[in-house]
């Protein structure tokens, strides 16, 4: 199938071909005719798909007619979860218009100064790209006016209720016109979705474009388990000196930890940087531009890059802390393998975590193949298989997880280290007097807790957690400055 079957314009069909690409992707294809028509639609379709064109494509054609009513309000408003992703989203409307008359694409997004964002909303705006938040600040100080809005396209809804947006969006929803036109894509249709699709939507066209057993055929999926956070760092830095390895994207559980991973990483040599939503909008768009640049070769990030980046040249995806939702991992390795590319997804667990990686079995209907590192073996019993077979019952392949042997030390430093006979009659962990003697200093001249000391490089995470089991689902029990994502 060509785009020149599926309707749209020539100015339109001349921007998709400036592009490169000649053929529509299967969410195109189908969504494309639907929203043309004037079909509410409700789209479930993985990331990496193509789908931003699929509603992008038609807003676009629509905007080719003049409006009945004049004003400087949008006529397409689409809301995203995050700042990546509304970017992305901007950087389509502005490709693929770009053979149109004049269309003025403005976001509003969270970190972005309220005087520019006054500014160009003040001139005009066609298609306003936002997320909820910054975008109801907005409202209620009557910066925004939507009683010309024709189309609302809610993009990643299923992230946007993740995060917590759903009285931002029945607030937003409220206040835009009933006879819009409304576009719901989503990863999953899950029932929250559907319900809140059933509440601001016209007998929507719904579309399932891939289940989760064809997802990610063209990556390949790998698991590594390790014995504690040295031997975590020590495998990253393994994989990360493979020459194979174009670009990374490592995610971790939290946004210190991403802070300092990439310290650390930086002074192992890599060129890292970190990604959180800590950071400022600016920094933020520094980085994601050095990374499609080619001037970052690793990037250190927490979920909130797991949507809303689309840069070719990730070869390799690294769960350096396994995501907390089984559909996080899904988005979190589509950021590889896009675009009809091949790619890389590795993911690090402790043995404690095997239910968790089943979790994610389940939910992708895939197993994760377990593979060993010659020289960074685990050293724990059971890490050579994953724990459950194919029915979630522990034993055929390769029983429950080992317990704790006996002489293990739980201190991070040392995990996993065998109990040594005392020398001379006094115990290795304490002095002649029976007190606890200094703890040896880990290869940053640090104590095995940390310490004031840090050298250049930058302080070292391997001190920051200590490998307990707990209640959580990652098996790794925080240590306070490591708390918050």
């Amino acid at each position: 199938m060509k785009f020149e079957t599926l309707g749209l314009n020539k100015a339109i069909l001349e921007a998709i071909a400036a592009t490169g690409y000649t053929e529509p992707t299967d969410v195109q294809a189908r969504a494309i005719p639907e929203i043309l028509a004037g079909s509410d639609v409700l789209v479930s379709s993985q990331t990496g798909s193509g789908k931003t064109a699929a509603f992008m494509l038609p807003a676009l054609q629509m905007l080719a007619e003049p409006h009945p009513v004049s004003g400087n309000g949008p006529r397409v408003l689409v809301l995203t979860p995050t700042r990546e992703l509304a970017m992305q989203v901007t950087k389509a409307a502005e490709t693929y218009g770009r053979r149109n008359r004049r269309v003025r694409v403005v976001s509003i997004v969270g970190g972005m100064p309220y005087p520019l964002q006054n500014k160009l909303l003040r001139q005009g705006v066609d298609i306003l790209v936002a997320t909820p938040g910054r975008l109801l600040d907005q409202m209620q100080s009557g910066r925004v006016d939507l009683s010309r809005l024709q189309v609302l396209v809610f993009d990643e809804a299923d992230r946007m209720l993740d995060m917590g947006f759903k009285d931002d969006i029945d607030a937003v929803v409220a206040r835009v016109p009933a006879s819009r036109q409304t576009l719901l894509f989503s990863a999953t249709l899950d029932d929250a979705i559907v319900r809140m699709a059933a509440t601001m939507m016209k007998d929507p066209v719904r579309i399932d474009v891939s289940g989760h057993k064809t997802r990610h055929v063209n990556i390949e999926q790998r698991l590594h388990f390790v014995d504690d956070l040295n031997h975590k760092q020590r495998m990253l830095d393994h994989l990360l000196r493979d020459v194979d390895v174009q670009q990374a994207i490592v995610f971790t559980s939290t946004k210190r930890a991403a802070d300092e991973l990439a310290m650390d990483l930086i002074g192992q040599g890599h060129t890292a940087a970190a990604l959180h939503g800590d950071m400022k909008q600016g920094a933020r768009n520094r980085t994601l531009e050095n990374l499609k640049r080619g001037r970052l070769r690793v990037l250190v990030a927490t979920d909130v890059a797991a949507r809303g980046i689309d840069v070719q040249g990730i070869s390799h995806v690294i769960n350096f802390d396994l995501p907390r939702q089984a559909e996080d991992y899904v988005h979190r390795i589509g950021r590889t393998g896009r675009a009809g590319r091949s790619g890389i997804a590795i993911s690090l667990a402790n043995v404690r975590e095997a239910f968790q990686v089943k979790l994610i079995e389940r939910f992708t209907t895939q197993e994760i193949p377990v593979i060993t590192i010659p020289g960074l073996e685990p050293k724990q019993r059971g890490c050579d298989k994953s724990p459950f077979d194919r029915k979630g019952k522990p034993g055929s392949r390769g029983g429950k997880p080992a317990a704790r042997k006996p002489g293990v030390w739980k201190n991070d430093a040392t995990a996993s280290r065998p109990s040594r006979p005392p020398r001379d009659g006094v115990h290795p962990a304490r002095s002649a007097d029976g007190r606890h003697a200094p703890r040896d200093t880990d290869r940053r001249g640090q104590g095995a807790h940390g310490g004031a000391d840090r050298s250049a490089s930058g302080p070292s995470t391997s001190s920051k957690r200590s490998f307990v089991s707990d209640n959580q689902s990652t098996g790794w029990k925080k240590a306070s400055h490591f708390a918050g994502k």
